[in-house]
């Protein structure tokens, strides 16, 4: 059987529409406090994935340091990614100041008040083929004279 046949499990299939969206993002602590050990990084993962069902996407890889994590969200062209950025520091936010209380604020001594991330974050599209090879196959399609 051709390889071209064979299933490929990152293309999805709606109604009316064939996708393969990867998002690298990044989220960052306020001032880039070192609140995460391992169990708030287990939590906040599985916060985030369940976030990321909810709008009927995939968090494909999640792992993070003392003050960042990074994820790998196949989503679909439905979502706009920064409506589920705002989801997923928003959910993630709230659990984990009420569940990890007592370590964010002897962390957190000046007062950040209810903030737990950053403002700003990081996205990248990513997979697929480089943009030079992208950009060659358009270049060179058949246009009628």
């Amino acid at each position: 059987m051709s390889p071209r046949w064979e299933p490929d499990p990152d293309i999805r299939r709606g109604n009316h529409v064939i996708f393969n969206l990867h998002a690298h993002l990044v989220f960052v602590t306020k001032y880039r406090r070192e609140v995460f050990n391992e169990d708030m990084l287990t939590r906040c993962e599985a916060i985030m994935r369940d976030v990321c069902e909810s709008f009927d996407a995939q968090l494909r890889e999640f792992n993070g340091e003392g003050d960042h994590v990074h994820l790998l969200v196949h989503y679909p062209p439905k979502v706009a990614l920064s409506k589920l950025v705002n989801s997923l520091k928003g959910v993630s936010s709230r659990y984990l100041r009420a569940e990890y209380t007592g370590r964010i604020n002897r962390i957190n001594r000046i007062g950040t008040g209810s903030v737990f991330w950053s403002p700003s974050y990081f996205a990248a599209s990513c997979g697929g083929a480089p943009l030079s090879i992208v950009k060659n196959y358009i270049e060179n399609q058949k246009r009628p004279a």
